[in-house]
């Protein structure tokens, strides 16, 4: 498979059962009273003596480089943590309108989607790649998620990195971290993120556009107030 749609950012990422029987009515002699009315709640019509089950939260949609995002997982770990009908075997966007093949968790909610590419696609398994985009809500590890402005990443590393310019399928994305906090991860993982401009701000500048690296500290580029819009954690 190639993956030039994340070329850049590998240059970053590489350096109960229901079986249990009731005993027979004719033995209801030999059971205690108090088992006898906890058996009649728990016979068909009485339901509303039956305890309430409180209903469970849902899981943090957390991305970490550990569980079931670690280098070691697979479909069928992420199939058992969130059900095997929330997650399905498909293809992604890829570069120059390519398709690559993937896992996809919660592919009919936008807020939950989730995209995972494997080293082994035979079985599902070895995590290459965990792509946040679109309107998905999951939270990268350090906290990144999208919409995240550049100076709030800027916070999190503990100081300015470099970024690409904008233009081309990799414009605005992170080629170096300058050895902050988000250089190195728990786990083993490396994350990758890609920046666009608001809609809002003037057009980048012809220097901007170009194919040169900036440090994110730059005033010209902080002025398009770009914003996460992507985000790549690779193994």
């Amino acid at each position: 498979m190639t993956f030039d749609r994340f070329a850049l950012a590998f240059c970053l990422l590489l350096p109960a059962s229901a079986g249990a029987q009731q005993p027979p009515s004719s033995l209801d002699g030999r059971w205690p009273k108090e088992q006898q009315a906890q058996r009649q709640q728990a016979r068909p019509g009485n339901e509303d003596a039956a305890p309430k089950l409180k209903p469970q939260p849902a899981p943090p949609r957390v991305v970490a480089c550990s569980g079931i995002f670690a280098k070691d997982s697979s479909h069928l770990k992420i199939a058992t943590f969130v059900g095997a009908d929330n997650i399905t075997w498909t293809q992604v966007a890829g570069p120059e309108g390519s398709r690559l093949n993937a896992t996809v968790v919660y592919p009919r909610d936008p807020k939950r989607r989730l995209e995972v590419l494997w080293n082994l696609e035979s079985s599902r398994s070895d995590t290459q790649l965990i792509v946040i985009t679109g309107q998905s809500e999951w939270t990268a590890p350090k906290g990144l998620k999208l919409g995240l402005p550049l100076a709030a990443v800027e916070k999190l590393n503990g100081r300015p990195f470099t970024i690409k310019s904008f233009g081309g399928e990799t414009g605005g994305m992170v080629t170096s971290w300058g050895g902050g906090q988000l250089a190195s991860l728990p786990g083993g993982c490396k994350i990758g993120v890609r920046f666009a401009p608001d809609p809002k701000a003037p057009p980048p500048t012809e220097e901007l556009a170009g194919g040169t690296d900036f440090a994110s500290s730059l005033p010209s580029l902080k002025a398009l107030s770009p914003k996460v819009a992507e985000i790549i954690i690779g193994y």
